[in-house]
């Protein structure tokens, strides 16, 4: 069972989200917050799988909230999925870099919420879905030119592959099958990188990988 925390300062955004997540056999909103200080409050609480935190909200953003939660090693385990709508595209960047598993636009279909559930809770990065792509793309292209970083130096020429296709958003079975491996072949890999670069999960890769010039937001267009 996947176990999902609601966090944002609208009653009607939070009922209209649970509505749709209790009705899944697999997922259960075991709780819900108004603003950031309650998101950390439930969060230690019931040790949800997934967050799915609102960026605005008064008291505590979740932009902090984020980072707070990200940093508490009681909470290694809980994905954070930033709620966004696209007058906030700024906030994205700087959740992911926070340690958020990725984001939602608050007007996505109910299938796809039900999906990023799902893909973030079994540990990948919610960054496919093209229009966010394309958001990402934006906001990396907003920024000043990354400079070759000397943190991906420990990597070997393989696990470098293997970060440049998690930065570009494939699963580690689309993973091996690029690079005609066994998918737990793939799988350590990733585990490898992650823990050579102390990366929380995928989607901090996809960060470092834009940050140290690995990845251009050519990819994303």
């Amino acid at each position: 069972m996947i176990r999902v925390l609601l966090v944002d300062d609208q009653n009607l955004v939070r009922a209209g989200f649970r509505s749709i997540l209790d009705g899944e056999p697999d997922i259960e909103v075991v709780a819900e917050a108004a603003d950031g200080h309650g998101a950390l409050r439930l969060a230690a609480e019931h040790r949800p799988d997934v967050v799915l935190m609102d960026v605005r909200m008064p008291e505590l953003d979740g932009l902090e909230a984020t980072r707070r939660l990200a940093a508490d090693p009681r909470l290694a385990e809980v994905r954070v999925v930033i709620l966004t709508t696209f007058d906030l595209d700024d906030y994205v960047y700087d959740a992911l870099r926070s340690g958020a598993a990725g984001f939602l636009v608050k007007d996505t279909e109910p299938m796809e919420l039900i999906h990023a559930v799902r893909v973030v809770a079994r540990g990948d990065a919610l960054l496919a879905p093209a229009v966010t792509r394309r958001l990402i793309a934006e906001i990396a292209g907003r920024r000043r030119a990354p400079e070759p970083s000397p943190v991906l130096n420990g990597l070997t020429d393989r696990e470098r592959e293997v970060l440049a296709l998690v930065a570009e958003g494939l699963s580690n079975d689309e993973i091996a099958a690029r690079l005609v491996l066994s998918p737990a072949t793939a799988k350590t890999h990733v585990s490898r990188i992650m823990t050579k670069l102390r990366s929380r999960d995928r989607a901090q890769l996809v960060v470092m990988a834009y940050e140290s010039g690995m990845i251009t937001p050519r990819w994303l267009a």
